[in-house]
């Protein structure tokens, strides 16, 4: 008589199934999970482990973005697990960069592109960064970068140095990314005294602060936007 297959053999060959008609589009967040723990971890059940990673973080997102650390908390996840979450969360993330950098449109007319950039990259970050996207004359790309990781205020962040770093890229003007952790994209006080004083650091070398955004998982604040800048 031959072995009896266990139950989730079948089960997974539905999902691939399911996945591969309708692209993912019917399935919830935990049955996307547990179809990708299915390459992370062969040989078990991985629904339950699905749907604790779920009620644990709480999206998909979430779960793709959280921390080695946070994830490695819940019983069931190896090094296998973690390394399929990062390779999806890092494929986003060049996808949304090379879509905006590759575009024909420049960058300050291709906000979605941007926010989208923005959301894969910092929204679900569980630490303050400031991001710097440097242009050219041509609004073209020229380079971005984490320019300060920890608290954004008036203390740790120094427009000088901004300034600094945008002259030797050859930039002529600026994008200033930076995420609220707490959810909220209201600006606070000390983000818009910070905004003021990179700007008039920047006005004074040429070089144009072209807006702010602060992004979070529920949505973005663009200064510019709001008509902050003269």
């Amino acid at each position: 008589m031959p072995e009896d297959k266990p139950d989730y053999i079948g089960h997974r060959q539905r999902l691939k199934q399911r996945f591969l008609l309708g692209e993912g589009k019917d399935m919830a967040d935990y049955v996307l999970l547990e179809l990708l723990l299915t390459y992370a971890l062969p040989r078990r059940d991985v629904k339950p482990l699905a749907k604790t990673l779920i009620n644990t973080f709480g999206s998909f997102a979430e779960v793709i973005s959280a921390s080695e650390t946070n994830l490695k908390k819940i019983n069931g996840i190896k090094d296998s697990s973690v390394l399929i979450f990062k390779l999806i969360k890092i494929a986003a993330q060049r996808l949304c960069w090379q879509t905006l950098a590759s575009t024909d449109t420049p960058i300050l007319f291709n906000t979605d592109h941007l926010i989208d950039y923005c959301r894969a990259t910092m929204a679900y970050s569980e630490v303050e960064e400031l991001r710097i996207i440097y242009m050219n004359s041509k609004f073209e790309i020229i380079e971005n970068e984490i320019f300060l990781r920890g608290t954004v205020d008036s203390v740790g962040i120094s427009p000088r140095e901004i300034v600094r770093s945008a002259l030797n890229k050859n930039a002529v003007g600026i994008v200033l990314v930076h995420n609220h952790p707490s959810g909220s994209v209201r600006p606070s006080e000390n983000d818009i005294k910070v905004t003021t004083a990179i700007e008039e650091a920047c006005n004074s070398v040429g070089v144009k602060l072209h807006d702010h955004i602060i992004i979070s998982k529920s949505g973005y604040f663009s200064f510019a936007e709001h008509n902050f800048f003269s």
